[in-house]
């Protein structure tokens, strides 16, 4: 039976709309990324975390080859740029910038055992207010 290409062209990738966040700061000190979600859920992810979860070509290879860097301490954010509406762009003071990080991926990311989950959306959203104005 033929596979009708156009038809699966049109679709695009999976995306699962829950899981793109309603804010996302940068903290002052461009250590952290705060997110929280519309159903009140609220998480943060270090820098140090986004980084070693990096997905990229450059990453994965250097896992394979073991030369993956074990951790990387002291790595800030250097810039947050937008992929269309399904990821974004994190470049990081170590001079990395080819990770694209999904929402799916942040928010599973997020659930992870290395993320701050934040159990109420309230006192989330007074610290988020709190470090929106101070933040890039």
């Amino acid at each position: 039976m033929p596979h009708d290409l156009d038809q699966s062209a049109h679709r695009g990738p999976p995306f699962d709309p829950a899981a793109v966040p309603d804010t996302v700061v940068l903290t002052a000190d461009r250590a952290r990324l705060r997110l929280t979600w519309h159903d009140g859920e609220a998480a943060e992810l270090g820098a140090e975390r986004l980084r070693a979860a990096c997905r990229c070509a450059w990453c994965t290879r250097a896992r394979i080859d073991g030369t993956f860097a074990a951790s990387f301490d002291g790595v800030t954010i250097e810039r947050l740029a937008p992929i269309g509406g399904y990821a974004i762009n994190v470049s990081f003071t170590d001079g990395h910038a080819r990770g694209i990080y999904p929402w799916a991926y942040l928010h599973k990311l997020a659930r992870g055992p290395d993320a701050v989950v934040t159990a109420t959306a309230s006192s989330t959203a007074q610290d988020l207010q709190h470090h929106h104005g101070s933040s890039a």
